[in-house]
């Protein structure tokens, strides 16, 4: 570490007595082009559902989601996120739909490239929007999740986003290998210019309950949980042995899920592979950000963006953040 003049002749308020100054040193920064905005679609036409636990995030069929779209386009955010609402007559223990190349999902992609080409798409990998039980892959005769079966519909799930024209798939599944297999499945459609954000560090996380209201996996789910294959939150070696892993089968971009309670990880992540690392703000951190606001109890805009500003210092290239279109629109109001 560089030496430091003892006080009096350093006087670190001296870089804090005015904004010029401060905006002058600031080490890090939150700009509209590092945020990915992850959005609830459905069908039909005219669709337009409030998610009750997510203030301000809506469940929008295609037609509505078009100027969302637009505006993230006008805004600088790079890439939307999309999670589909799947009818509960389609689901069924195999999350047969998931592969479906005319299902919500291929038909939302190939739209939405059609209308903003440089909008960059990302799509989910994992079928617990798709099956009867709520969870990501397939069940054994005991209820446990089977890796190797659930990665091979995993392959062809992949497939048939990419074969939509997904810019990105992120693989949010935790099962073991499934990179190495989405990434020769791609080279061998030869569909090399698919990007594999891997959800490599994803732990079996109570801030996720909101996001299984939207994406209406838990009434299915019940009181099942995911311990079997997502990561246990008192572990950090292993996320790093996760990363590597995806790493080495093919993973462009790696991400930690949860964001704020797991920001060590990030750091982590970042210090150990220095490779593009993501962070998704989930549900929860967004709903408790949100309730406090509405309470009166904490400044939104203030805690929004210094939310955001902690996963940049904690080594996030990037944050899958709800509040997207409101932090873009601020940065663009302050700039």
């Amino acid at each position: 570490m560089n030496p430091v003049a003892p006080f009096p002749s350093s006087r670190p308020r001296r870089l804090r007595r005015d904004e010029f100054t401060r905006n002058l040193v600031r080490e890090h920064r939150v700009t509209p082009h590092d945020l990915i905005y992850p959005v609830f679609v459905l069908d039909g036409q005219n669709q337009r559902q409030q998610v009750g636990s997510m203030p301000g995030v809506e469940r929008l069929s295609l037609d509505l989601l078009l100027p969302v779209a637009e505006d993230c386009v006008k805004l600088g955010i790079p890439v939307m996120a999309l999670f589909p609402v799947i009818d509960a007559s389609l689901k069924d223990p195999t999350g047969s739909e998931a592969m479906n190349p005319e299902g919500l999902v291929p038909r939302v992609v190939r739209e939405l490239k059609k209308r903003f080409p440089e909008l960059g798409v990302m799509t989910d990998v994992a079928l617990d929007p798709f099956t009867s039980h709520g969870q990501d892959g397939l069940l054994d005769e005991t209820g446990y999740i089977l890796n190797d079966e659930t990665t091979a519909v995993l392959v062809q799930q992949a497939l048939t986003q990419a074969e939509a024209g997904v810019d990105m798939v992120a693989p949010s599944d935790m099962m073991d290998g499934r990179i190495g297999a989405i990434r020769q499945a791609l080279e061998a459609r030869g569909l090399i210019h698919t990007r594999i954000m891997a959800y490599s560090a994803k732990y079996a996380s109570a801030f996720y309950g909101p996001f299984r209201d939207a994406v209406g996996s838990a009434g299915n789910l019940g009181k099942s949980n995911k311990k079997v294959y997502q990561m246990d939150p008192g572990n950090s070696d292993e996320a790093l042995r996760e990363v590597a892993m995806d790493l080495a089968e093919g993973a462009d971009m790696v991400m930690v899920k949860p964001g704020m309670p797991y920001l060590d990880i990030v750091r982590r992540v970042k210090d150990e592979f220095k490779v593009p690392t993501f962070a998704y703000q989930v549900s929860g951190e967004y709903a408790m950000l949100k309730a406090a606001a509405q309470n009166g109890w904490l400044d939104h805009d203030l805690v929004m963006m210094e939310s955001l500003l902690a996963f940049k210092r904690a080594g996030a290239d990037g944050v899958l953040t709800y509040f997207a279109r409101d932090a873009a629109r601020l940065i663009r109001q302050q700039s």
